[in-house]
């Protein structure tokens, strides 16, 4: 019965071939090593994607330098060599169980809770982020005003960027996907409330895109025309909820459009809410996605909600998107694409899954409690 649903469907995005439209979105886990070497543990996690059928896998947000890139303690860096082999062991296992897997690239900026290099954070202009700090990852307490960065920053978190593209093209990825979204780095440069400069990259929406399409086109020039590079984009954030592009459907087709100039493959639009096609939707009718694919021609991956296979379907069947990205439904269910194939029912997430911290290793404990019998 589900063996027809639209998810199931190969696809082809930024030249790599997907054997269906179903990939895992980027989830922070917090258990690389303390250098942020990835670890066995890390491997047999994205292998278990793998096996359950996923097309595409796309990894947490990996750190892009030793200067202020580290969101995190025990986040995955790709920095080093040592780091460079043991994503490419993870890349190998995830390539012989028949699935992609592309590099999530990934500077923290002012949402810096755990840096092992610097103890100040930067950010576009020297503005506290709202919320408090992510207890899940290890934070607490409110976050500090970054430091202003100066255009030696910029330039040495742009070639950050793009030299970490190169090593993860050597360690055998499929490609990168520059994380602009949730309220990092590249995300701050694009807010209006978080960028109060006043030189090229603040402003209007064209300048506070630049960065991000600086860092596409830096890539490109390091990493090979051929190499895909990705970008991930999101109106809400991880300390804002409910923030929106200002200029609604007007900025999104500035943004867009910058970055497919730039030379991207694809865009990834996340988490607009579990009532994706309400929530999505812009003014004209539009969904986000669905005026991503329209101004640049790429593909388009949606988030948000997605373990909903019905309103998967509708996405993917009315052409919001060409693939969707599932976050703790494939938690909950990493053999999902299977379960889907043979019209099994998914087990529904439990937060506990990720208390008192979002390790993996907490994620096992929960596991093995819930298989002993009470």
């Amino acid at each position: 019965m589900c063996a027809s649903h639209p998810a199931l469907l190969p696809a082809l995005v930024g030249g790599i071939d997907l054997a269906n439209r179903l990939a895992v979105a980027p989830m922070t886990r917090v258990s690389a090593a303390q250098d942020g070497t990835p670890t066995a543990e890390m491997a047999d996690y994205y292998a278990g994607f793998a096996d359950g059928g996923f097309g595409l896998l796309i990894t947490e947000g990996t750190y892009t330098d030793t200067a202020y890139s580290q969101g995190y303690l025990n986040q995955p860096g790709i920095v080093t060599a040592r780091h460079a082999a043991a994503w490419r062991d993870i890349a190998d296992r995830v390539h012989a169980a028949g699935a992609r897997i592309v590099l999530q690239l990934m500077h923290a900026g002012a949402l810096s809770q755990g840096n092992r290099y610097r103890s100040e954070s930067v950010g576009p202009s020297a503005v506290p982020p709202i919320g408090e700090k992510m207890p899940e990852y290890g934070g607490h307490g409110p976050w500090p005003a970054p430091r202003a960065m100066s255009a030696d920053d910029i330039e040495e978190a742009v070639r950050g960027f793009a030299a970490s593209a190169a090593r993860a093209r050597a360690a055998g990825f499929d490609g990168v996907e520059v994380h602009a979204a949730n309220g990092y780095l590249l995300d701050q440069f694009l807010t209006d409330y978080t960028n109060r400069r006043d030189d090229a990259y603040g402003g209007p929406v064209a300048n506070r895109v630049r960065l991000t399409a600086e860092v596409v086109s830096a890539i490109r020039a390091e990493a090979g025309e051929d190499f895909c590079v990705g970008v991930r984009l999101s109106q809400t954030k991880v300390n804002d909820f409910v923030h929106r592009w200002r200029g609604g459907a007007h900025d999104a087709r500035i943004i867009f459009a910058a970055l497919a100039a730039a030379g991207s493959s694809y865009l990834h639009i996340a988490s607009e809410g579990r009532d994706w096609i309400e929530t999505a939707r812009l003014d004209g009718g539009l969904t986000i996605t669905g005026l991503a694919r329209q101004v640049t021609g790429l593909p388009v991956i949606a988030n948000g909600g997605m373990h909903d296979l019905a309103q998967a379907a509708q996405v993917l069947s009315d052409g919001h998107a060409d693939v969707v990205s599932v976050a703790r439904g494939a938690l909950a269910n990493p053999d999902l694409p299977r379960r889907l194939a043979e019209g099994v029912p998914l087990e529904e997430f439990d937060h506990m899954m990720l208390q008192p911290m979002a390790t993996l290793g907490n994620a096992r404990l929960w596991r093995h409690a819930a298989e002993v019998p009470a």
